[in-house]
């Protein structure tokens, strides 16, 4: 039986990249041969199916979370081979939901997948709080504003409040500018002190989010995807070694 990790990726507020993490996340880790599902936890504001180029489905999660159809009912297979459960973008939809039946609706799939990757809700609300009760290991992301920060760090308090594995944080959207704070500052102010990677900004993310697939695909060797990469191969336990010219631009 495959031994499934089911990994939320968790913010303190919204704007930061999460969605975009988890898409693409989900997209290296499939590269690596990996059977790997990403779930739109946030049940509100659902960006996932739009970033994948399905913003419109019969069934979405929500229809699970009230108890109609079975999660393989809901489930998408990408060209890529990534599976997406996406939720839906009709406010109407979040009627009858019950966000606490996330967990139990992930039962039947441990042991089948390899990754379970859950985009939560920004913020520490019920549905945020949902998405982290049924996970085992948790990502933070944040840019570099102080307001990100401090909010992460809120969540990572929750995190290990609920006794779930906190893997690290990703300090996304970064400028190198002299406003910015320093690794060893972030590293003390989050108080876990462990980043697992550092994404720099990258006009790339956009265009390919308009063209509604990964960057990763759609510029392989841009800054954020040769991180995204990385950091993919961090959670495999695999080798990827950055071009040294590269680097130099990182």
């Amino acid at each position: 039986m495959v031994n499934t990790r089911i990994i939320s990726i968790l913010s303190g507020k919204g704007g930061v990249g999460k969605t975009t993490l988890t898409f693409n996340l989900g997209s290296a880790l499939t590269d690596f041969e990996k059977n790997v599902l990403i779930i739109d936890g946030n049940l509100t504001t659902p960006n996932l199916g739009i970033h994948a180029g399905i913003p419109l489905y019969p069934t979405s999660l929500h229809d699970v979370l009230r108890g109609k159809v079975d999660i393989y009912d809901v489930m998408h297979v990408l060209p890529s081979g990534l599976k997406i459960v996406p939720a839906s973008i009709n406010l109407n939809d979040l009627k009858g939901v019950n966000p606490e039946l996330l967990s139990s609706n992930l039962t039947d799939l441990v042991g089948k997948l390899d990754f379970i990757l859950i985009d939560g809700a920004p913020g520490l609300g019920r549905e945020a709080l949902s998405v982290l009760k049924s996970s085992n290991e948790v990502i933070g992301i944040t840019t570099l504003e102080l307001p990100a920060l401090t909010d992460l760090l809120k969540s990572i308090r929750i995190v290990k409040e609920q006794k779930k594995e906190y893997l690290g944080s990703v300090i996304n959207m970064v400028r190198n500018k002299r406003y910015e704070p320093k690794r060893e500052h972030v590293e003390t102010l989050l108080e876990d002190g462990s980043i697992l990677e550092i994404i720099p900004h990258d006009e790339n993310v956009k265009y390919a989010l308009a063209k509604r697939m990964p960057v990763i695909h759609h510029k392989p060797n841009s800054k954020a995807s040769l991180k995204i990469k990385s950091l993919a191969a961090k959670l495999i336990g695999k080798e990827f070694k950055i071009p040294w010219y590269k680097r130099l631009f990182l």
